[in-house]
């Protein structure tokens, strides 16, 4: 459905000019964007693109000059990143779920739904779960026995809410997340070859068979309002007390939380992170692409980590860590550039080692 100029820039808190009824269906980069188009020219080097597509209107930097630049009108942001979320919101018609629970779904006869649901096909709602106000559950969900989920939550196809899950308002899972699995939890009779080399950090006495005795979750997972995970995210249930989720922390695609987890509120956990069982993360961390952390550690508030670092210490709070093991990013960087440097420091070397000799043998 078309917007116009002005109903967008009113949605983006932002300053328009020009024709703002210009009827808007989509947005658009500059270079291909149709005349119903919001071309997306943020940044000065956008801009050529816009003499390439045939948008009338598009989202400029502040003093910018639309006329100039063959546009009929336009809008002005100072953040381009931060209008992307407003616009992107304001087009994106979400996954199709008709009003109504499906004729498909399964749901318990105590479960309680609330007001103004979406239920799609194949659904099934386990005994005394219940579903907070205007709900979207799409096809192939399943929420077990116990759940609780707030107002306005978004359930992708194949997502898995397990037992006794408490999760606030605003909630959105991706397709094939996962909210309450078993703890990955473990003990053998005897001291394992794992505890062993923990404790020894390398030497071992024996190597010997062992057997592995599970450890049963009968913790659950609670989780904040405005959470959001990814596709294929998974965060395991505590194994006496609960796995905590804050609210406003967002979790990418591929995301692991171990068993008794505590992960603060607005934290930003990014693709392929792993967090091992019974770790405490503060508020607003950021943990970028396959970071690991090892268990048994705490992040203070505020730590961002760099990509593919691996944390095997507390991190104090608002440190920046990069690196394996992760340590200070200044320091990781000092040591990547050294390590550059080591071919030329051992050809210096074997030059120097050389004169030595020749002037040993004059001597």
């Amino acid at each position: 459905m078309a917007q116009t100029l002005a109903d967008i820039a009113t949605a983006l808190g932002a300053r328009a000019e020009g024709d703002l009824t210009l009827p808007i269906e989509a947005a658009s980069e500059p270079a291909t964007a149709g005349p119903r188009h919001l071309a997306l020219a943020m940044d000065p080097k956008y801009a050529p693109g816009l003499a390439q597509g045939q948008a009338r209107a598009a989202i400029l930097w502040e003093g910018a000059d639309w006329r100039a630049l063959g546009l009929q009108g336009a809008i002005f942001v100072a953040r381009p990143r931060l209008a992307m979320a407003g616009l992107s919101r304001a087009f994106d018609p979400g996954p199709e779920i008709d009003p109504g629970i499906h004729p498909s779904a399964v749901i318990h006869p105590s479960a309680e739904i609330g007001a103004g649901a979406a239920i799609g096909p194949f659904v099934v709602i386990g005994r005394g779960a219940r579903l907070g106000a205007r709900a979207r559950i799409a096809a192939h969900v399943s929420i077990a026995e116990g759940a609780r989920i707030g107002d306005d939550c978004l359930l992708h196809s194949g997502v898995r809410i397990c037992a006794r899950v408490t999760i606030g308002d605003r909630f959105i899972a991706n397709p094939g997340a996962v909210v309450g699995a078993d703890g990955f939890s473990f003990v053998t009779p005897e001291k394992s070859g794992v505890e062993e080399i923990r404790a020894t950090l390398g030497t071992r006495e024996e190597i010997r068979p062992q057997s592995w005795t599970r450890i049963h979750s009968l913790g659950t997972v609670e989780i904040g309002d405005d959470v959001e995970l990814g596709a294929n995210a998974t965060i395991d249930r505590g194994t006496v007390r609960a796995t905590v989720i804050g609210t406003g922390t967002k979790m990418d695609n591929m995301v692991h939380i171990g068993h008794n987890v505590v992960v603060g509120r607005d934290c930003m956990l990014c693709g392929q992170v792993g967090v091992a069982g019974s770790v405490r993360i503060g508020d607003r961390v950021v943990l970028a692409g396959q970071c690991g952390v090892t268990d048994n550690i705490f992040i203070g508030d505020d730590v961002i980590a760099g990509g593919a670092s691996k944390i095997f210490t507390n991190v104090p709070a608002g440190r920046v860590v990069l690196g394996s093991p992760a340590i200070k990013m200044e320091a990781q960087l000092e040591i990547n550039k050294n390590l550059r440097r080591l071919g030329r420091l051992v050809a210096q070397v074997a030059e120097l080692r050389e004169t030595v000799t020749k002037l040993s043998d004059k001597a």
